[in-house]
This record gives structure tokens, sequence and C-alpha cells, in this order.
């Protein structure tokens, strides 16, 4: 995405000799003519680069059989993560970047993803672990083999970025347009293109936490649906230029006054939350917005839908509040529709 933290470069673009491979370079015997090799081929990589290199992943489309691999593993269509590496530096990058995986996945129907990691990287095993990634067995070389499936966990976390749609209740939730882009970088519209998506925790991590104080949002409880709803920019007409955009699951709920110290609340915001601390002390003490969300970033719509559309297709009326509006199935399902959200994102 132009513009994103995340860019998709050359291989030739890069260096094999930046200090940022030197671990791989070490761990990885002919890492250097593999590197030279996918130069020369014309391969391209994911990368987040600011004043250096912090991030890199390759991605490879498989479909085959492999008996280097214990159990072996029949042929079958799979994403391999063939190189993945980042410096945490604090910010919760991996986030971003099994997010853009997944994605990945699920776009182009792989039967599996798989990755390749030495024990050593616990915090990155239990990275995958947490999004669905279970233990296969190992390859020659002592490396580990963690594999995702398609198959239905009922956990939000291990079905991402699939969504559960039966049995939830759904809502339409308002952010500003000052925040939106910021908290849901994929989600940028087209009027958006000068937005310089940047390297910030609330901006890199799939989950979202949502302040607010709206009427009604005590019903929301965990597994629920979301779709977020950019409101109009200033000075422009809200017919055109107010949009849903994404769609997030719910993790859990809290109140504001649930907390026992200020400490714990600006603990449970995290690195989701979009607001400084200074802001959050502000909320705090004065509990204006006690609804805390927390959800995870699951689908940008491919196809943004204005509220124009919205009042047409007679999803919503212009009678509703739309700062927080329960939608029914029917509603919902006709956002997905409009959207025009890939149906492999949908577990039925």
């Amino acid at each position: 995405m132009k513009n994103d933290v995340i860019e998709y470069v050359n291989f030739s673009d890069l260096s094999v000799n930046d200090p940022f491979f030197s671990s791989l370079v070490s761990d990885y015997n002919g890492f250097e003519q593999w590197f030279k090799k996918k130069s020369l081929q014309g391969e391209k990589a994911y990368i987040l680069k600011e004043d250096k290199l912090m991030g890199f992943l390759y991605l490879k489309e498989e479909n085959e059989a492999s008996d280097d691999i214990t159990p072996r593993f029949e042929k079958k269509r799979r994403l391999k993560i063939g190189t993945f590496k980042i410096d945490a530096h604090g910010t919760v990058l991996g986030q971003r970047f099994i997010g853009l995986i997944l994605n990945h996945m699920i776009e182009n129907a792989h039967d599996e993803c798989y990755v390749t990691i030495f024990e050593k990287q616990q915090p990155l095993i239990q990275l995958f672990e947490k999004f669905g990634f279970k233990f296969w067995g190992s390859k020659d070389n002592g490396e580990l083999i963690y594999v995702k499936s398609l198959e239905i966990c009922n956990d939000v976390y291990k079905d991402f970025p699939r969504i559960q749609t039966q049995g939830r209740s759904k809502f339409l939730l308002s952010i500003y347009p000052k925040y939106h882009t910021k908290l849901f970088p994929y989600s940028r519209l087209q009027t958006e293109k000068s937005h310089k998506v940047e390297d910030l925790s609330f901006t890199n991590t799939t989950e979202k936490v949502y302040l607010a104080g709206m009427a009604g949002m005590e019903m929301i409880k965990s597994g629920d649906l979301i779709v977020i709803y950019r409101t109009a920019d200033d000075k422009k007409r809200a017919e055109w230029s107010s949009v849903a955009t994404s769609v997030c699951t719910v993790v859990e709920t809290r109140n504001i006054n649930e907390f026992d110290t200020l400490e714990e609340f600006i603990k449970y915001c995290g690195k989701g939350t979009i607001f400084k601390e200074g802001e959050l002390n502000y909320f705090w003490s004065k509990k204006m917005y006690p609804h805390i969300v927390k959800m995870l970033y699951s689908i940008s719509l491919p196809k943004r839908i204005v509220r124009h559309d919205l009042l047409e297709k007679e999803v919503i009326s212009r009678s509703d509040y739309v700062g927080f509006l329960p939608l029914t199935d029917s509603q919902f399902e006709k956002i997905i529709e409009l959207g025009e959200v890939n149906e492999s994102f949908i577990i039925n």
C-alpha cells in the first residue's frame, strides 16, 4: 500500500550486508547466496523501514509435498512464510505482519500457511500460536514447523481474520476522521492518498481499544461484530464523505469504573488506543468515556460504502443515530455484500 509503513519492494532494492540481516546470515547457511538469487529472479518482499530496516517478510506460494519435514507434508496449496524477522523496539509490529500474512492466505484461498522457526525465537512462536498456528514437527536442521489451517477454533484470535457471524450481535460504531486512518491503516480512503501511516503502536497492533460514552454500548459483548463508520470530513457533506470502512471482532469490553487505579486503566488500554497518557489521565478523572471496547481489526472493506449508498440500499435510515447503532443480521449482511467482502472471510 502506497504511503504505508510496510512496503512491498524488490530484493534488489535491499542489501544483504545491511546489519539487519546479520542474524539471518549467521543462523542460515547460504542465506547470502539465497538472497542474491532472489534479487536476480526479481522477487519481492515486505519491509518496514524508517531510519533503518526494522522488519522483513518474504512469502512464497507452494503446491507440493515435502520430504524434509517430519511428519511429511502431503501435496497441498500452502503459503510459506519464507523469511520473517522483526526488530521489535517496543512496538507490536509482529501483529501487523501477522495480519498481512493471514489476509494474504485467505484472499488467495490457500489451504494452509506455515512457518519454519528456531526454538530460541520464543516471542515469535507465542505470537504465531496466539493467531492459530499449531506445532506440526521439525526439519532436519532443527527448525520447528508451525502450521495454520482453515480449521474453525471458535476463538477470535485463532480464527482471525475470519469472522463468525451466526449468533453474534452486530453494531455500527462511528469514529472521527482524525483518528480513523491512524487506527485502521488498511481502511484509508482514496481521498487520503497523502496520509502517511506512521510506525505507531496503535497502528501496528491488530488489537484496537475504543473508548466512548454513547448510550447502549453496554450491550456489546465478546464475539460481537462492529462495523467501523468514519464520520464526515469537516465542511463536506456527510452523504458522500461518511463511510463504512471496516469490520472488527470484539475481544472484550470493560467499564472505566471497574478499574481500581489509573495505572490499571492505562495498562489495560495499552498499545491499542490512540490516546496519549495525558488524555487517558483526563478521561479517568472525568469518567467521560466509560465504555472501553477491545477489538480485533478483522476486515478492511474492499469497497468503502458511503452514507448515500447505505441510505439508498436501506441499510440505515436518516433518523438513525449512527454514533452507535445496533444492526440486524440482514443489515450486516448487506454491508458485507456492498463492501464486496470475500466470502472466505465469513465463517458460516
